[in-house]
């Protein structure tokens, strides 16, 4: 397994896999929408796992200078459970860490228990917060 940044060339494998990672998405989260407005802003923050060329896992993180944010974490379905994630994570953690962030904030859906284990074996904890949003 190769972890990189994102280059052109993967948007059909990142595509695929989030279809089958999040295949109820809204679509200002679909690949073909999210994925241009993250190379417009800390490109350097998007990466991808490969396994043989082919794209198996993605994370994209972000940083304002105060937090640090992971977002779309995604593993192809047969290759779960082989460390993909967990190396995902930690590539975004160390980008992170040398741009001088202290803090990662992540959001993940309530009902996903799946994936809140995953990430408090991590070292991730679920904070006393109330998680507001509004679409412009």
């Amino acid at each position: 397994m190769e972890i990189r940044r994102y280059a052109a060339s993967d948007f059909d494998g990142v595509k695929a896999l989030w279809e089958e990672a999040f295949p109820n998405d809204p679509p200002w989260n679909r690949a073909e929408a999210a994925i241009p407005a993250k190379l417009a802003f800390q490109p350097d923050l998007f990466f991808v796992a490969l396994d043989g060329g082919a794209v198996i896992g993605s994370v994209m993180a972000g940083y304002d200078g105060h937090r640090g944010w992971l977002y779309s974490v995604a593993v192809r379905q047969a290759c779960k459970r082989g460390g993909v994630g967990t190396a995902l994570v930690r590539e975004a953690e160390r980008a992170l860490r040398a741009l001088g962030c202290e803090k990662i904030n992540l959001q993940v859906r309530a009902a996903n228990e799946a994936v809140v284990q995953f990430y408090r074996a991590l070292g991730y904890a679920v904070e006393e917060r109330i998680s507001l949003g509004r679409r412009l």
